[in-house]
């Protein structure tokens, strides 16, 4: 058997993992690459023939775990595509949102190169090619044991990182000898809000798992909580407005949670909280329809159709979000993309993040390269859809908003094995995941590695 690391190798984006058995090439995630050089990277052909690939799982539904799933089939993927069912739901919105912007991104370079006498280009794929992905989703449940034929069997337990999330068992036999991997997905720290906490994984012969905060902590929730709370405060004193640049899935629900829950307990009073995302609004709704994911606090206090304590108002066209560009004082706006690279985030930050009075919460993490990433590491002036702003703005990053596992949770949730299993370390930035190496070798003493993009091990 063999394993290949295609991506999220040294890096955070692209999750994209293959299993070779000999008889099956199983793929786990087909993610989107985000950050620099981005836009090449996925337009690569694919390092395996599409056609070839028998099944494909998925851990979740961000970006940069489905991102590429349209692709794969439009390559000639035909295989089923196995993921929990909230993960499937929000999958199908994700990726026809990730359409729309591929079409109208290159509908607007197209009329600049034609004006340049440069060629055109075509979108990385449409909304038309979503429509071939839907037809092969196949959902499951957390815990139940599945089988693929007489060779393969599998198994999601909740990952507790967003809703329907999952680290994947796989169960891989060749011949007489069966060899089981695991997958981590993204592993959610504990008590993180709405979802589980997530589930420990007793064995496994080979074991992949992600890195993204494997060389720090993460503040307490309470802590960040607490920061908010003071930002939210201070920015309407001084009569601005509070950005927040959140993921549409996940971050964003989170975040609801938690104000409303604030409101309640009258520590904020009536705040005016602006969604500026219509993906976060069907990604909500989706939540509201899988309340079986909930943890119990969540079933008690997040009812998103409840206007007692926050005063919520979702926009859906863009003349919509352009009107919130005239709200200067006490206004909360939670907008896509969560590192700022793309959607109506970008305008906001364009209106706000020149205003000394205004405030910029970060609530996740920020790839290298993004425009995220430059403001949080301190940039004086950055460009914005085409023009330079001045950082004025008060920055604010609040990891215990975070939901990855820190270094600490991800080390508990290995020592959780029974047995030794030879460990694959992605799903981060180089030298975190090269800090998390070391970590691992001197706790465990397991024989680990940090593959590059494309390296295959034979296991």
């Amino acid at each position: 058997m063999k394993i290949t690391f295609i991506g999220a190798a040294r890096t955070v984006t692209g999750s994209c993992f293959l299993v070779d058995t000999g008889k099956r090439r199983i793929l786990v995630d087909c993610g989107m690459h985000q950050g620099h050089d981005a836009e090449e990277v996925n337009r690569r052909p694919f390092p395996f023939d599409p056609s070839e690939i028998d099944c494909l799982f998925l851990t979740h539904s961000h970006l940069d775990h489905v991102g590429l799933v349209p692709r794969l089939v439009m390559d000639g993927f035909r295989g089923r595509i196995i993921t929990t069912a909230a993960a499937a739901d929000i999958a199908e919105l994700i990726l026809y949102d990730s359409a729309h912007i591929q079409e109208s991104d290159t509908e607007w370079y197209n009329r600049k190169a034609l004006r340049s006498g440069l060629p055109p280009k075509m979108p990385l794929y449409m909304r038309r090619d979503v429509d071939k992905v839907l037809p092969l989703l196949d959902r499951k449940s957390y815990g139940v044991i599945e089988t693929l034929g007489d060779d393969i069997r599998f198994r999601f337990v909740d990952a507790g990182h967003i809703l329907g999330s999952s680290t994947l068992e796989l169960w891989c036999r060749d011949g007489q000898a069966e060899k089981k991997f695991v997958f981590s997905g993204d592993i959610g720290k504990k008590d993180n809000p709405i979802v589980h906490d997530p589930v420990f994984v007793a064995e496994t012969d080979y074991l992949t798992i992600e890195s993204t905060y494997g060389n720090r902590l993460h503040k307490g929730i309470k802590e960040s909580i607490d920061e908010l709370v003071s930002v939210i405060r201070g920015t309407f004193r001084q009569g601005g407005n509070v950005i927040i640049p959140s993921f549409a899935l996940g971050r964003t629900q989170d975040l609801l949670f938690i104000l409303n829950k604030l409101v309640k307990e009258d520590r904020l009073f009536r705040i005016n909280v602006y969604i500026d995302s219509p993906l976060a609004e069907g990604i909500t709704r989706v939540y509201m329809a899988h309340q079986d994911y909930f943890d119990e606090e969540a079933r008690a206090l997040f009812n998103i159709e409840s206007r007692d304590a926050l005063r919520i108002r979702f926009t859906k066209s863009s003349e919509e979000s352009m009107e919130l560009n005239k709200i200067k004082r006490e206004a909360i706006i939670i907008a896509s993309s969560g590192m700022c690279d793309g959607g109506r985030v970008r305008h906001h930050l364009k209106h706000n993040l020149w205003r000394k009075e205004c405030s910029i919460v970060f609530v996740g993490y920020q790839a290298a390269g993004t425009l995220g990433r430059k403001i949080v590491d301190g940039a004086r002036a950055v460009d914005v859809l085409g023009e330079r702003v001045a950082v004025k703005a008060g920055i604010h990053t609040l990891g215990g908003f975070s939901a990855h596992a820190d270094r600490d949770e991800l080390l508990n949730w290995i020592s959780m094995f029974s047995d030794t299993p030879e460990i694959f370390i992605v799903h981060g930035e180089e030298q975190v995941s090269l800090e998390f190496k070391t970590l691992i070798d001197g706790r465990f003493h397991y024989k680990t590695h940090v593959p590059v993009s494309g390296e295959t091990f034979e296991v």
